[in-house]
């Protein structure tokens, strides 16, 4: 380990140890010599940032990966296929609480993932995100691209005990209210507020992502629900003025952006095997309609590369 690494492991011990002191915080699990001291408060902890990270090999990996997903589709345009990157949906590097925070992620995997009826580990949740946020397709898990970016999410989940949660990362705060959205309000307030950045064909501009079209989100992403994107927008946008918007007026905007033709998503038929969906899921399903589904699909170039396979089972064991 190099001096760096020690230096910040200090710092990160030694400022838990204080806030614990102060709080009175800590809690013993178990007795004897196996007993486990809980040093985690969720308000109290805050995730490493870009300066923190170690001047060594592991720092150097833990860089790369910040890059990619800062600059995904400039740095893989094999796999972010579209103006769709991380930084997109999971904004201030993946940091920020209202927005889909990647911190603490490393903690949380494995885990079972309903949409795909399996236990999934962290790198397949990455390529759900280039499969369908990104519209792309799957990085090979075993890639140094891949290794990279895990590398950053275990850097920025640092503390975070197994299975332990922090701010915001069920997904999105969700809103108190289900509202439905008028598409037609939803247009007049995009022409209002929103065409400075995404452009009035919603194509997006440089980093600006895409809001519709052949460049953005697929069908299968969760931003392609009215719900998941009228939270979405109500916290964050406009990025100028975040949280100036009703949540009518959010949810009115998502209704109107999803109307629009995007990406489909190859095998989105069997999401949910056991049934389940939530009621805002754009196509069909297990026991479930499609909810307002886009005015047209557009297919993807390589749909085999759009698949992210469930785990393979390679011996006999119970199924």
């Amino acid at each position: 380990m190099s001096a760096s690494t020690l230096r910040i492991a200090r710092v990160f011990a030694l400022a838990t140890l204080a806030s614990l002191i102060a709080c009175g915080t800590t809690k013993e699990r178990g007795n004897g010599a196996g007993s486990v001291a809980t040093q985690f408060t969720e308000a109290q902890w805050k995730p490493p940032r870009e300066a923190d990270i170690p001047d060594d090999s592991l720092g150097a990996s833990i860089k790369r990966g910040l890059y990619l997903i800062r600059f995904t589709p400039e740095s893989l345009p094999a796999y972010a296929t579209t103006r769709m990157r991380c930084t997109s949906c999971h904004q201030n590097d993946g940091l920020k609480a209202s927005a889909a925070p990647l911190s603490g992620s490393h903690a949380r995997f494995p885990k079972y993932l309903a949409r795909s009826g399996a236990v999934i580990a962290l790198a397949d949740r990455v390529n759900y995100c280039f499969t369908r946020s990104l519209a792309g397709n799957a990085i090979p898990v075993g890639s140094r691209e891949m290794v990279d970016i895990l590398a950053y999410l275990a850097f920025i989940s640092h503390d975070v005990p197994v299975g332990r949660k922090t701010a915001g990362t069920d997904g999105l705060i969700a809103m108190k209210v289900m509202l439905a959205g008028d598409t037609l309000r939803g247009r007049v307030l995009f022409e209002k507020t929103c065409i400075a950045c995404h452009l009035k064909d919603g194509g997006g501009n440089g980093p600006i992502p895409a809001l519709w079209g052949p460049m953005s989100y697929s069908i299968g992403a969760s931003m392609a629900r009215e719900e998941r994107a009228a939270t979405f927008i109500w916290h964050n946008m406009p990025q100028s003025a975040p949280g100036t918007l009703t949540p009518q007026q959010a949810f009115d905007l998502s209704a109107f952006i999803n109307a629009h033709p995007r990406p489909d998503s190859p095998g989105k038929e069997s999401d949910w095997p056991m049934g389940g969906a939530p009621k805002d899921v754009p196509y069909r399903t297990q026991g479930h309609e499609a909810f307002k589904p886009p005015r047209q699909l557009l297919p993807r170039e390589n749909p085999q590369g759009a698949l992210v396979p469930k785990p393979a089972v390679l011996g006999r064991v119970n199924r």
